[in-house]
């Protein structure tokens, strides 16, 4: 069944002395990777140390006479992700070419190697050609293989040359390029920062290294019957041992030598029920949070250690366990009081407590717009609430000035995600000797200081907002509507089905499919199919043809006017537009829907958010 299996790094799986061609069958749901995969990739590499494993993948070896070829049946996201980002950093290199010596023109001449196969044929006359020819074929859906081929050419990676292609700019392969531009940039400024003497081209290298030397599982089978039983058995079978299992284990064992384990073990269980019994995402966040927020105290016992910080400077995925053991072996009954003090006023930020504060509400809203890198911040403040004399008043003012904080941070990615943990531990050091409404202000002058210029922020929210980031989407729409809720009009947009899902959905006035439907082809382009097609690309996701409704899959691909008028069955409730929602209600007056419509609506959303979430 299983071919080979083999531990190697990035630089091995792209190798530049192999033939080796990936392909990701044409069956393979098409690139669905969004902003939090990318940054998450990205930090996970550059934040840590070399050889950081990045997970496995399973190929089927489909080789010819012609050469190694190896179907991606399992990680082709990641592969796709990772030579995007290689692709990226080959094109910021190439851009300093003229400044290169021997030695960096032959590393960049690696990198191309590593993302693409180089040939050399024999022409006619008897003369060689040096081609160069993708290594990742990506899957044909939403035009992923053609954006990528364009992205290879254009950087003068592959030899082929392609023009660019139609939408280009809009789609999830020519996205993730760009980011990985801009997180890059901000990568080899940090570098520079921290190492003033590093050129450009050395801190670009850096990276180059970081990821080639990344870590990564290749299982190689004969078959795609094999294929999919080893991918069932390794997403099925078992629960591996994580991060917190270690921490604790190590914790019982030191407390067995003092005779203490139960006691140990009913406070770790209180602990983790307090954050969050069933959820390991929630609770490793609050042990890596509890660090961050509190290293100066913790690390006092330690100051005349060589190291401020004796104990670890960030606590991330990978050095969690190294801070958490060192505390233990120091005094594991101190770390578990001080764990449980903190758990408790962690419980009142992700809402896992039956008391209600007036900033309650505010706390709930700060979790649907994914403000939980903030969490560090607020736990710092409740815990010292009284010392702070900070009112449950200015503990709202702050939840909900990161509110505004986080609705343009999410939208326009500014500031980078990386850096916000060390954001929050710089706001904790500017107040934590201030006190009252100063620290209020304080922590809105740096957020401000920090954010996206309001011009970035109207352009974010002017384009194709829900296709770049759908959950804020849904927070702004639903912020909208639910400022003119009224308690007789009241509908819980936040509620969840049987199944955990919204009730309430995100819903497309122009369906965002991609087989339009004749009479909308009709209507907003006159029965021209293509300039219909132009039209979606280019205002299908914007706020102006975006609404609320609980029926989205009773509307679906209906007519302007059935969407409008649409009952339940029993004719009693109406499930269209006019279902009595705020956003509706100049939906619900217009007789058509055209680019106009879609364009006079989105400003005049953008005119209300801008007021909502300014600064």
């Amino acid at each position: 069944m299983i071919k080979t299996v083999s531990q190697t790094t990035i630089a091995d799986v792209f190798s530049i002395t192999s033939d080796k061609i990936y392909k990701i069958p044409k069956y393979q749901r098409e690139y669905t990777w969004g902003i939090k995969e990318w940054d998450s990739l990205f930090n996970d590499v550059t934040e840590n140390d070399f050889g950081y494993f990045l997970g496995s993948y399973i190929c089927v070896n489909s080789s010819t006479i012609n050469g190694t070829v190896l179907e991606v049946i399992d990680g082709q996201q990641r592969f796709s992700t990772i030579t995007l980002l290689l692709a990226a950093l080959y094109s910021e290199l190439a851009k300093h070419k003229t400044e290169m010596d021997e030695d960096d023109l032959s590393e960049l001449s690696n990198l191309r190697n590593e993302l693409a196969n180089k040939k050399q044929k024999f022409t006619v006359s008897g003369g060689k050609v040096t081609e160069y020819n993708q290594r990742l074929l990506l899957q044909k859906q939403n035009s992923n293989d053609e954006d990528y081929s364009f992205i290879l050419s254009d950087n003068g990676i592959i030899t082929l040359k392609l023009s660019k292609p139609s939408n280009f700019g809009k789609r999830r392969i020519a996205k993730a390029y760009r980011h990985f531009q801009k997180l890059i940039d901000d990568e080899v400024q940090e570098i520079k920062a921290d190492n003033p003497n590093i050129t450009d081209i050395g801190a670009l290298f850096q990276i180059v290294r970081k990821f080639e030397a990344a870590v990564l599982v290749g299982i190689e089978v004969d078959t795609n019957k094999d294929a999919y039983m080893l991918f069932e058995s390794l997403n099925h079978r078992g629960v591996p041992l994580s991060a917190l299992d270690l921490i604790k284990n190590s914790l019982i064992a030191q407390a067995e030598n003092s005779a203490d384990a139960d006691n140990a073990y009913e406070q770790w269980k209180q602990i983790l029920k307090a954050v969050g019994q069933d959820d390991y995402s929630v609770q490793e966040r609050f042990f890596r949070q509890f660090y961050n927020a509190f290293r100066d105290e913790l690390n006092a016992p330690y100051k005349s250690a060589d190291k401020k910080y004796y104990l670890g400077y960030l606590a991330t995925r990978t050095t969690l366990i190294d801070i958490y053991e060192k505390m233990i072996k120091s005094d594991y009954r101190v770390l578990l009081e001080n764990l449980s003090e903190k758990a408790n006023k962690y419980s009142i930020i992700v809402n896992n407590t039956d008391d209600e504060y007036v900033y309650t509400t505010s706390m709930q809203n700060l979790a649907r717009i994914s403000g939980a890198p903030s969490y560090l911040l607020l736990m710092y403040l409740l815990t010292n609430q009284e010392k702070l004399r900070l009112s449950d008043e200015n503990i709202k003012a702050i939840v909900d000035t990161l509110i505004v904080f986080f609705v343009r941070r999410n939208l326009t990615d500014v500031p980078n995600t990386r850096k916000l943990t060390q954001l929050f531990i710089d706001i904790i050091a500017t107040i934590k000797f201030e006190s009252g409404n100063k620290i209020v202000e304080s922590i809105k002058d740096m957020l401000k200081s920090v954010s996206a210029t309001d011009e970035a922020f109207e352009e974010k929210l002017r384009g194709p907002i829900y296709d770049e980031n759908p959950e804020a989407t849904r927070f702004v729409l639903c912020n909208i509507e639910a400022q003119h809720q009224t308690k007789e009009i009241y509908s819980d947009l936040w509620s969840r089905d049987t199944s955990n899902k919204y009730v309430w959905t995100i819903e497309h006035i122009f369906p965002e499919g991609e087989n339009i439907p004749k009479e909308w082809v009709d209507m907003i382009a006159d029965g021209d199919k293509a300039k219909a097609i132009q039209i979606r690309a280019d205002y299908v996701h914007t706020l102006g043809n975006l609404t609320i409704t609980g029926y989205n899959q009773n509307l679906s691909n209906m007519s302007f006017e059935h969407k409008k008028e649409r009952k339940s069955k029993d004719k009693t409730k109406d499930i269209g537009y006019k279902n009595g929602l705020f956003l509706n209600e100049d939906v619900v007056t217009e007789t058509e829907w055209t680019v106009d419509k879609i364009t006079t609506r989105t400003d005049k959303i953008v005119k209300k958010l801008l007021k909502m979430y300014k600064w």
